[in-house]
């Protein structure tokens, strides 16, 4: 389970002014401490079941809620749903593998460029938006099949948006347009 941070955005929920949503905060909170407690028990003395078997009910119930409000009115409410939904492989994974971490330091360095490349490509629903993510999304990939790192080769080969690595001029996040450096 990725813990840290998302415990506290469930508690957030749970404490919130809006009944509705608290209730829901505190549904949601209640069964990620009951997966939590059940991996550090699977520590000590692993089940012979297995503890996506033995907690497949709760697992249904929290995708079920955060399902139900992907598009919910309550903006914290609706971001909390998007977020586990988009990570759920990666927060439900500890439950096949309890001998993990529950940090979520190791998933999310491992998952560092994805992250990084879905920020990124937030909110561009266009054809070069696309092709910029589709590319990104390749580079990183072959480089990691290579096993070269695909941060060092983005920085010294051109990038979509016109900046050429280290020491070139900024150039904007946004696919044809250019910062304007002179006189900085």
């Amino acid at each position: 389970m990725q813990l840290c941070r998302r415990d506290t955005k469930l508690q957030g929920l749970a404490e919130s002014s809006d009944g509705r949503v608290a209730g829901i905060g505190q549904e949601m909170e209640g069964l990620m401490k009951t997966l939590e407690k059940a991996i550090y028990a699977a520590r000590v003395e692993p089940p012979p079941e297995g503890l996506p078997i033995l907690y497949a009910a709760q697992v249904d119930r929290l995708k079920r809620l955060c399902t139900a409000h992907w598009s919910d009115a309550h903006s914290a409410l609706r971001s909390v749903a998007r977020e586990f939904l988009y990570d759920w492989e990666v927060i439900m994974r500890p439950l096949a593998e309890p001998h993990l971490p529950l940090s979520n330091n190791a998933a999310e360095q491992a998952l560092r460029h994805w992250v990084i490349a879905r920020n990124i490509s937030h909110g561009t629903h266009s054809e070069a938006g696309t092709r910029a993510f589709a590319l990104l999304a390749s580079v990183i990939e072959t480089c990691n099949r290579r096993g070269a790192s695909s941060w060092r080769y983005l920085s010294r080969h051109r990038h979509p948006c016109g900046s050429q690595g280290p020491g070139a001029s900024p150039a904007s996040p946004y696919p044809g347009s250019r910062v304007k450096t002179e006189g900085v």
